[in-house]
Formats: C-alpha cells, structure tokens, sequence
C-alpha cells in the first residue's frame, strides 16, 4: 500500500497569505506614521524576522503533518513558496501606495535622501542629482522583480536553516 505524499503548496500558500497580510499591515502602520519612506535598519530587521517567524511555524505546521518527517528539499519548497506569495501581497500594496494612495511617493522619498546624498557625495552637482532622480523615477519598475527576487532568496536562506534544525528523515525499514 503507497502512501499519499503531502504537498508543500497549501503550507506555502496559507502562510505566504499570512505573511502577504502581516507585511501589508506592517506597511500600513508605517505608512500611518510616516516612517514608510525610510528603509532603516530596525524596520529591515523587523520585517526578515515576520519572514523568519512565518516561515518556521510554515515548515513546521507541515512536519507535523507529515507524521514528524522533513526533508529539507521540502523545507526550501514551503519556505520560497511563503516567501514567494507574501512578497506578491506585499509588492502589490507597494504598487497601490506608491501610484494611487500617495503618486507623488518617489518625489517625496527623494527630496528626503537629497541631503544625506549630497553630505556623502559633496562633488555632485545639482544638474547630476536631477538626471539621477529621472532616472530613478523612468527605472522604478525594475524594484518589482528585484524584490521578488530578493524575497526568494531570503525565503531560500530561512528555508535552508530551518530545514537543518527540523530536518527528520524516515526510517528505511
């Protein structure tokens, strides 16, 4: 008699959905005290541990399960998978911010870097941080696949040692 293999994508998808509502509301209650411009240390940090957090209880809930056995083969599935859907979620609300709630985002986000940009490079010249902020501002786009992309890889990293300190394989007999 063959045994039913459990699948990694309700795990993914029910803690990427949580992870996608955690992170929106996370950016929501930044947005409310106008810290969402910056993208300090701290609210960096905060935001791998949700990841983290998300991700352990996703491989988790799917060890036990799976009778108390992992791979960590499905450990990096459950972990890009969550990674993957909340950073969908949280990219969308990003888009939705910066184009209808608040258009004018990128203006105000640069007019906040000008100083520290120019104190850390005094040779630049006005007519260079104009053609840098066009630049940035045809470019944007681009921060949508990097994001994804970087959201992968961190899912790929927390996947990997989660799957080690989980990690239980089955007896051969």
């Amino acid at each position: 008699m063959e045994e039913q293999q459990l699948k990694t994508g309700k795990f993914a998808l029910n803690y990427g959905l949580l992870l996608g509502l955690v992170s929106v509301v996370f950016g929501v209650m930044l947005y409310t005290q106008k810290m969402h411009y910056e993208m300090s240390t701290p609210i960096m940090i905060v935001s791998v541990i949700l990841t983290a957090v998300a991700i352990f209880m996703g491989v988790n809930a799917f060890k036990k399960a799976n009778g108390g056995y992992l791979k960590i083969g499905e450990a990096l599935k459950v972990a890009v998978g969550i990674a993957l859907i909340s950073a969908i979620i949280s990219l969308l609300y990003q888009y939705v911010l910066t184009n209808f709630i608040e258009p004018d985002f990128i203006d105000k986000a640069m007019e906040i870097a000008k100083p520290k940009t120019f104190e850390q490079n005094p040779s630049l010249t006005e007519e260079q941080w104009e053609q840098g902020v066009t630049m940035r501002k045809k470019m944007n786009w681009i921060s949508y696949p990097i994001g994804l992309i970087i959201s992968c890889v961190i899912g790929l990293v927390l996947g990997l040692i989660t799957g080690l300190i989980l990690k239980k394989a089955k007896p051969a007999y």
